[in-house]
């Protein structure tokens, strides 16, 4: 009978194992000590307030499974704030062609910098830092101001709940949920199913090995650029949902934040070891620690960045953990 290789498991699983049981034990702390903790629309709720830091994080995740890195994410997502807002305030264009705009200038921006990144060897934290003053620059162009989203359409869109059960108090979820969860099936199964997320893997492993494998590198980096400013955008389009106003501050850190989702579910910063899923429970994490904190009353809520810096070096420490196991395994 085959020996189980429990460095392998070790390697592959124990971060995203880490994340998952994270979560639910800080759930489970919190019902046993705040009243009303654990209840369904409180869960529901981290959902709610965080789809737009899950969306960032599953094309966050693309990136640095590829070895890469992207700090253009918040800007992108106030860009597309502010396309949205201006287009449908000002020039009056229908909200949906709005949106799709929005959406192709996001994914646009991520194919211009996976070019750089690819053609003229600019390491990803330069090109994609050089992403986030453009990004940003251009939101100022547009206004300086918050232009708030007065549309019906999208007023209605982000007003909408599906609820559970019948009655105004039965719990719900918004529209932003679903476009969420459509977003995470969409990325899981890129990731897992597909020749491109198979690339993916297979580049953040060992970019050298990819070439001599006869792996379209360049297409895929380029690819994977590509639509992590896809998801940018649509999380700024679910952010535009969530506040119903552009401005160019909007998304200040994000993109630190869905780093430190990536890293707190389980995703090598090396590249090629990591889940989408992973990325999922990370960014629910850091929902159910501001949470806690909300609950708690008298705790500043400054702390939920010091305790997501606090799980970002414990994270950090077991992903050491796991490349010295895999490096032993060799």
């Amino acid at each position: 009978m085959k020996k189980p290789n429990v460095e392998a498991f070790v390697t592959k699983y124990l971060s995203v194992a880490a994340a998952t049981a994270l979560f639910f034990i800080a759930f489970i702390f919190g019902s046993v000590s705040y009243r009303g903790f654990f209840d369904i629309q409180t869960f529901l709720n981290l959902f709610i307030d965080k789809s737009y830091l899950i969306i960032s994080a599953l094309g966050m995740t693309l990136v640095i499974l590829s070895g890469g890195i992207d700090l253009s994410v918040g800007s992108v997502v106030a860009l597309t704030t502010m396309i949205i807002s201006s287009l449908t305030e000002f020039a009056h264009i229908n909200p949906f062609a709005a949106v799709l705009i929005a959406v192709i200038a996001g994914s646009i921006i991520g194919f211009l910098m996976g070019c750089i990144i690819v053609y003229w060897n600019v390491p990803p934290f330069i090109a994609t830092l050089a992403g986030m003053f453009f990004a940003r620059g251009c939101c100022y162009l547009i206004s300086i101001q918050s232009i708030s989203i007065s549309d019906k359409t999208l007023s209605g869109m982000a007003m909408w709940k599906l609820r559970f059960g019948a009655g105004g108090g039965s719990p719900f979820i918004s529209l932003n949920v679903i476009i969420a969860f459509v977003m995470i099936i969409a990325v899981i199964y890129i990731s897992l199913h597909t020749k491109f997320g198979r690339n993916i893997y297979a580049i953040g492993g060992s970019e050298q090995s990819a070439v001599l494998l006869g792996i379209p590198v360049r297409k895929t980096k380029i690819a994977v650029y590509t639509m992590n400013g896809f998801c940018s955008a649509v999380s700024g389009v679910v952010f535009s949902l969530y506040m119903l106003s552009g401005y160019g501050l909007h998304g200040q850190g994000m993109e630190m934040d869905a780093i430190a989702a990536v890293v707190i579910g389980g995703t090598l910063l090396s590249g090629g070891v990591g889940y989408v899923y992973g990325s999922v429970f990370g960014s629910l994490t850091i929902a159910i620690i501001q949470a806690l904190i909300m609950f708690n009353g008298r705790i500043n809520s400054w702390w939920t960045k010091i305790t997501v810096g606090i799980l970002l070096l414990l994270f950090i420490g077991l992903q050491r953990f796991i490349v010295a196991v895999g490096s032993k395994k060799d």
